[in-house]
């Protein structure tokens, strides 16, 4: 199981997470989840605002990729998994509380990210070696 560290937890706090899913099963989509975080130590999560196309792939099964990157010391995530969208529960709990902290709407739900891989994105010989310890 992948597990998220104290530095990539601090990094998706700190920096704009990307996630991607997939259309159709072909067509590429990707857009800035503003509220991505980490929600335990094999799972992210974010608050699923517009209920647009990442939701519908989401529904329909995509596998989804997200990346984080800092610009300042070129290093970065990206964490592949499969994710679940729900509207009651912990998540859903979290998700509320989130929204209200930080002055956002009521989502249309929750999304869990459960994390099976996570690679580096660090600049220089390491970039896209797997770093969750498992090979």
């Amino acid at each position: 199981m992948a597990a998220i560290d104290d530095a990539m937890r601090e990094m998706l706090a700190a920096q704009l997470p990307i996630l991607a899913t997939v259309t159709d099963g072909t067509t590429p989509n990707i857009g800035p989840k503003r509220s991505l975080r980490a929600f335990d130590d094999s799972t992210l999560i974010y608050n699923e605002n517009t209920g647009g196309r990442h939701l519908a792939n989401i529904e329909a099964g995509s596998k989804v990729a997200v990346a984080v990157i800092d610009w300042d010391t070129l290093d970065g995530y990206r964490f592949l998994g499969h994710a679940e969208a729900v509207q009651s529960g912990p998540a859903w709990e979290d998700c509320l509380a989130f929204a209200q902290d930080n002055g956002m709407g009521e989502p249309k739900r929750a999304v869990l990210i459960h994390i099976d891989e996570i690679y580096s994105l660090r600049s220089g010989a390491k970039a896209g070696t797997r770093v969750d310890g498992a090979r």
